[in-house]
């Protein structure tokens, strides 16, 4: 495949006020993609409902953003190294805003589930971007404190948008339209921002990208999270279909890596993975998806079915999580900068996070909310000091020819790890809060409910404890699984070697290697 490339034109140096101006388009961006995403969650009952749609399509209603968002993100990064950043992530955006306005406007649950679509191809872009124009424009070592920044605007925008969406669910002259519609404004304000602030060399290359690849690579993760989202649901981790998808999945990945081995500018570089600081970065990060989603996406239900609480302060209740997050994502990331030591904060993130899931091990329906909020503040502050940090590590250690695709590269397998926790862990939640209720109340009624989620308001006292119960066991067995995935973090960070951090910008050392 013949490839020329222009050289970049020399790098402006950007003002720390210019600096400044282009984070705050770029953090926006980040609020608008994570707002819609959790802004639906509370709302999404009465969507569904409303719209004539089933149980199928409340599933694929959340499936189908988390598909298009994860299996885009290497190409979105790919295109970054080859292509204008700001023309694409502004591309992003609009399509996020075209989503969110289809996804509103939607008359029925087709159209709707066709505009997550959408919205996940924009979100996609949007996480792959923000982080790698953020390298662009900043050194390794100043960039700790804006990925402590990002972090805690990933915080804000997590417990902001089920609270928002609960709230505009339930007044009456909103509705739940104005859920895909509150983030458009952002949206647009985002682009005009970034339209004048930021200022990127446009780099010239006549290439071909590797879209066989890159389509094989969607094709391959679409297989499996399809997979991963509907067995033991939809259909049984047994059945037919899982020996269909799995072993499909598996032959078109295997296709795609050899495609990618053979081409000139490979969507995913695989001499990245030369690199033991890409190789740790890549599995610490898969894992860390896989305990941090994969328990607590599950937190809110347990606040409800076990605690006995309301939508509404189940939301509130995640707030000492979202704090400890906030709070060690910003302390860590100033003083990576301000020291340039990253290695001990990883190391200190990663026990906590293992700490954390372990103390939520202790649950059951009578943990204090006390305790809860304590065992809850140990984890968010681990998960604050991992997300964003794992980034700027790899970012550290690959040239700055390949920053778009390190980054969409953890971005991926972090996202990839959290699908697959919540798939698996909530089929065993589900088999585990079965066996319970058989256990309190006799097979008959563990089946009855066609594995819906109870309706304690309408049961009698006797059953609602029992499911309770049921409930608060099932969630504290999760975190003990999720426990030894976080340990398996640790020992990836573990053997990270601590680099010195960069003290130019991507876009100067993209000019120092074009010399």
């Amino acid at each position: 495949m013949s490839l020329s490339t222009d050289e970049p034109s020399a790098p402006a140096v950007m003002s720390h006020r210019q600096v400044l101006q282009a984070m705050s388009g770029l953090m926006m961006g980040i609020f608008v993609a994570i707002l819609a995403s959790t802004v639906v969650s509370n709302a999404l009952p009465r969507i569904v409902s409303e719209l004539g749609g089933s149980q199928s399509s409340y599933t694929w209603v959340v499936t189908a953003e988390l598909l298009a968002m994860t299996a885009t993100v290497p190409l979105w990064g790919k295109l970054s190294d080859l292509y204008n950043k700001k023309l694409l992530i502004q591309i992003s955006l609009g399509l996020f805003v075209a989503g969110s306005l289809v996804a509103g406007f939607a008359p029925d649950i087709d159209v709707l589930i066709l505009s997550r679509v959408v919205q996940g191809i924009g979100g996609g872009g949007l996480t792959a971007l923000a982080q790698v124009i953020m390298a662009a424009i900043v050194s390794p070592r100043e960039l700790g404190k804006f990925s402590g920044v990002f972090g805690a605007v990933f915080a804000v925008a997590t417990v902001a948008g089920p609270l928002a969406g609960g709230v505009l669910v339930d007044t009456s002259w909103l509705g739940w339209r104005w859920c895909f519609f509150i983030g458009v404004p952002f949206a647009v304000a985002a682009i005009l921002l970034l339209q004048r602030t930021l200022d990127l060399p446009t780099l010239r290359r006549k290439v071909r990208v590797d879209y066989l690849g890159a389509f094989l690579i969607m094709l391959g993760v679409s297989t499996l999270l399809v997979w991963s989202s509907l067995a033991g649901s939809t259909f049984a981790w047994g059945s037919w279909q899982t020996a269909v998808l799995v072993p499909a999945g598996v032959v078109v990945l295997a296709l795609a890596v050899w495609v990618e081995a053979k081409v000139r500018e490979p969507v995913v570089p695989l001499r990245l993975f030369r690199s033991r600081t890409i190789t740790l970065a890549t599995a610490a990060s898969f894992f860390v998806g896989v305990a941090m989603f994969g328990g607590t996406v599950f937190l809110s239900q347990y606040f409800q079915l076990a605690l006995g609480k309301s939508p509404t302060v189940a939301g509130l209740m995640s707030l000492p999580m979202i704090f400890g997050l906030l709070v060690s994502s910003t302390v860590s990331g100033h003083l990576i900068s301000r020291t340039g030591r990253w290695k001990p904060f990883l190391l200190l993130g990663a026990v906590l996070m293992v700490g954390g899931l372990s103390l939520l091990g202790l649950l059951d329906a009578h943990t204090s909310i006390v305790e809860l909020s304590l065992f809850m503040l140990v984890l968010g502050a681990g998960m604050g000091m991992l997300n964003q940090n794992l980034v700027l590590v790899a970012q550290n250690d690959v040239p700055a020819r390949d920053l778009g695709a390190a980054t969409s590269m953890l971005s991926f397998f972090r996202s990839l790890g959290g699908s697959i926790g919540v798939s698996v862990l909530g089929s065993v939640l589900a088999g585990r809060v079965s066996t319970l209720i058989s256990e309190g109340l006799g097979p008959a009624a563990a089946t009855s409910g066609g594995g819906k989620i109870p309706d304690l308001t309408r049961l009698p006292a006797p059953v609602v404890t029992v499911i309770r119960e049921a409930y608060g066991i099932a969630t504290s067995d999760l975190f003990l699984v999720s426990a030894p995935l976080a340990l398996l973090v640790l020992v990836a960070v573990a053997f990270l070697k601590h680099l010195p951090l960069k003290t130019k910008s991507g876009m100067e050392r993209l000019a120092d290697e074009a010399a």
